[in-house]
């Protein structure tokens, strides 16, 4: 097993992976920005090494000071979390060239998946249903145009590099096309490099559905099934469960079935997650492949019971997916997950400021994961992810219960925070009959979710995050 690992991330994917690490017995060292020295999960580290400046180019997306770092320190191993370097094909080639394994899938399968309409063609080549979609764009008028109207407004404009919908831009009509197109390549190459955009099929109520799969280096792949990520908020999941409500379960097992063969003719070999848009008739249709760890893969360890992070380690260290899932992979009970984030619950704007206080329940069925604690400041620097709050109850009722329970004992102060905002969409008459899809956070917004009138001058300043509605 590897010796000494570096975790090349930071906030609560770092702690998780400490603990992980810890747990199997290895060697951690942990790295830092100027901004990040202080938080908590540094203390638990076996060794700490500052990486930089803030700018997050000046430290966590800075290839030559972590490869200095698996240097200087003797790593034969790097964990990348997800964002920062993790689908980076050149950075986990240097990993390797730098005498350590990257923890995450080959350099091959990151740079094959990272393209997005060539992920997608390649994946159709080997029998995925997709969406109707474009080849690559340039920007002329009559190209563009033509593009859309041989898949039929409404389209979505996507940047072909890149994740997390940035750069995503609906347009209605020949008069919206060339403006969205414009910001999205303005977007895209701020955001990844690439200004490349493709056009696709625009569905109105779409549910986001995602299968976790695990790959080892001898052939093998399996599926842990799916998780539910329709709500969302500007394309940005806040809101994740599992099992995904409203669907069978042979039809989910089909699918997921399908992708394990797949893949494992492929010889994909290591963790990955195949996202899809859902519909009833049409059923699964491929999107994308993130080639790493995922935020809410804490849903699928709840519901599996499998430990999915010490899994990939391994599987990155060669072990064979037979030898860590003896007992083989099945369901049990629902697992909701919330993300906890520094902005505002009504105008949605980032939040900033030092924690005066953070507390979490600690009730049965409650798991929580933070980089932060009481004196913690919320930078402008990175995301604004305070914390993932997840529940599990033996039926989606209980959990959803458990859920709203947990947000109302939730304290952050200091900085406002969305705990209104997710507590109402969890405990909408849409979110707890089920009708879940991609468009119900803004509907809620809409027509449901007003300000309260007459709330207190400490609420109004943000100063309390917790809002009483």
């Amino acid at each position: 097993m590897f010796k000494k690992v570096v975790i090349a991330n930071r906030g609560a994917i770092a702690s998780r992976l400490l603990r992980a690490l810890h747990e199997m017995g290895i060697k951690t060292v942990a790295v830092y920005s100027e901004a990040d020295a202080s938080l908590p999960y540094l203390a638990q580290a076996d060794e700490a090494w500052c990486i930089g400046a803030p700018p997050p180019a000046a430290s966590y997306l800075d290839q030559e000071a972590l490869i200095n770092v698996i240097q200087r320190l003797g790593a034969d191993g790097l964990h990348p979390g997800y964002g920062f370097l993790a689908e980076n094909p050149d950075f986990a080639r240097r990993v390797t060239e730098a005498g350590a394994r990257f923890i995450g899938p080959s350099e091959a399968w990151i740079r094959r998946m990272g393209h997005k309409t060539r992920a997608r063609d390649y994946m159709i080549s080997h029998g995925l249903p997709s969406l109707s979609s474009s080849s690559l764009l340039s920007s002329g008028l009559n190209e563009l145009t033509t593009a859309a109207e041989a898949i039929g407004f409404p389209i979505m404009v996507k940047p072909a590099s890149g994740g997390g919908g940035i750069g995503m831009f609906r347009a209605d009509n020949p008069a919206e096309l060339l403006q969205a197109c414009t910001r999205a390549k303005s977007l895209a190459n701020r955001s990844f490099g690439s200004s490349e955009i493709y056009l696709e099929r625009y569905l109105e109520k779409p549910r986001h559905i995602e299968f976790q799969i695990l790959g080892d280096r001898h052939g093998n792949v399996c599926h842990l099934y799916e998780r539910d990520c329709s709500i969302q908020r500007r394309h940005q999941k806040i809101i994740e469960e599992s099992p995904a409500p409203g669907i069978s379960r042979e039809r989910v097992s089909r699918y997921g079935n399908l992708l394990a063969g797949i893949f494992s003719r492929m010889g994909y070999d290591n963790i990955g997650t195949v996202e899809t848009l859902y519909e009833p008739d049409t059923g699964f249709n491929f999107l994308e492949m993130n080639t790493r760890l995922q935020v809410e893969h804490a849903v699928t360890e709840e519901t599996t019971g499998i430990d999915i992070v010490k899994a990939q380690v391994a599987l990155a260290f060669g072990e064979s997916l037979e030898s860590l899932l003896r007992d083989g992979v099945s369901q049990k009970g629902h697992t909701i997950e919330a993300r906890i984030c520094a902005e505002d619950p009504y105008t949605f704007l980032p939040s900033t400021g030092t924690l005066r206080a953070l507390a979490f329940p600690t009730n049965a069925g409650v798991r929580v994961e933070t980089g932060f604690s009481v004196g913690s400041t919320i930078t402008p620097y990175y995301d604004s992810m305070i914390a993932k709050l997840i529940v599990h109850g033996d039926t989606r009722d209980a959990a959803i219960e458990l859920m709203i329970r947990s947000l109302n004992e939730t304290v952050v102060d200091g900085v406002k925070s969305n705990i209104p905002f997710l507590r109402h969409v969890i405990d909408s008459p849409q979110f707890r009959a089920g009708a879940v899809h991609t468009g119900l956070v803004e509907e809620l917004k809409k027509t449901s979710w007003k300000k309260p009138v007459g709330i207190c001058p400490a609420s109004q300043t943000g100063e309390q995050a917790h809002v009483t509605i």
